[in-house]
């Protein structure tokens, strides 16, 4: 099974960062459970990140991005170009899209 490498943006980082930090506030524990299953996640796509679905947005390219979620309420957004994959964006799936990055 080929192994893809798994980059992620500053900007999503950022955001998430901002929402850990937020979270450790009202729970340390439920900021440590979505931190490790969003690790796990995005670790996963390594392999075979083509069998997610495509995140097509009247705004995006088509077909350029896909989505796998996580945590119940969390989007992972990315792209997949030759062996690598870039995650762009990690959405709150309660936040509406207009919110959001891509």
């Amino acid at each position: 099974m080929k192994k893809h490498h798994v980059f992620v943006s500053p900007s999503a980082n950022d955001r998430m960062y901002d929402h850990f930090r937020f979270l450790a506030r009202v729970s340390e524990k439920a900021s440590r459970s979505l931190l490790t299953q969003l690790i796990k996640d995005i670790k996963s796509l390594e392999y075979m990140p083509q069998r997610n679905p495509h995140f097509d947005r009247p705004y995006l390219e088509q077909g350029k991005y896909r989505y796998m979620l996580s945590y119940r309420r969390y989007r992972i957004v990315y792209q997949v170009i030759r062996d690598n994959v870039f995650i762009e964006d990690i959405q709150d799936c309660r936040q509406d899209d207009d919110k959001n990055l891509l």
